[in-house]
């Protein structure tokens, strides 16, 4: 009888116990629209004029270069018929050379704008996964989705999912 009072008492607990701990933990979920808040960043109208005035310095070098090459390409085909065959050779060389470093610099170019451009908007996207991973936090939620149009993986968001981009502006003063 002594064993089954115990027994009785500790099944007790342990149910009480167990229906305690699942009742006060519910999982909460949040959805951002990141591209929707990049779009009201404070600072991103600056980075992007600052990545446009750096592109297009590369772009007026590459139109420089490709206009270069056009006019050369134009006078070797006025000359060619007079040429001999080692002059044309030469000059083929030539032109073949100056379209291989505009492609160089082309992807040159490229990857500089590209290096800046995550250089300018690093301390923006900081911001904003600060700002994120804060509300979360606050609102206590174990999982934050990404829900752009178009790039997101989500099929179905339950409405019972908290977005949190008013409360992500807000964090960052933006109204």
């Amino acid at each position: 009888m002594k064993n089954f009072f115990k027994f009785s008492i500790i099944a007790l607990f342990l149910v009480f116990a167990g229906n305690g701990v699942f009742a006060q933990k519910t999982l909460k979920f949040g959805h951002v629209d990141s591209q929707k808040l990049m779009e009201v960043l404070p600072g991103r109208v600056d980075a992007e004029k600052q990545l446009e005035k750096y592109a297009k310095e590369f772009d007026d070098q590459y139109n420089g270069i490709q206009k270069e090459l056009q006019q050369k390409f134009q006078e070797y085909m006025s000359k060619k018929d007079s040429m001999n065959d080692a002059t044309k050779a030469a000059e083929e060389a030539k032109l073949n050379e100056m379209n291989k470093r505009l492609e160089t610099f082309q992807q040159t170019a490229t990857q500089q704008v590209n290096q800046k451009k995550m250089e300018l908007f690093k301390p923006l996207l900081e911001k904003a996964k600060t700002a994120i991973e804060a509300v979360a936090k606050e609102q206590g939620l174990i999982y934050v989705f990404e829900v752009t149009e178009g790039s997101s993986p989500i099929i179905y968001k339950s409405p019972e999912s908290i977005d949190i981009l008013p409360m992500v502006k807000k964090k960052l003063g933006i109204q």
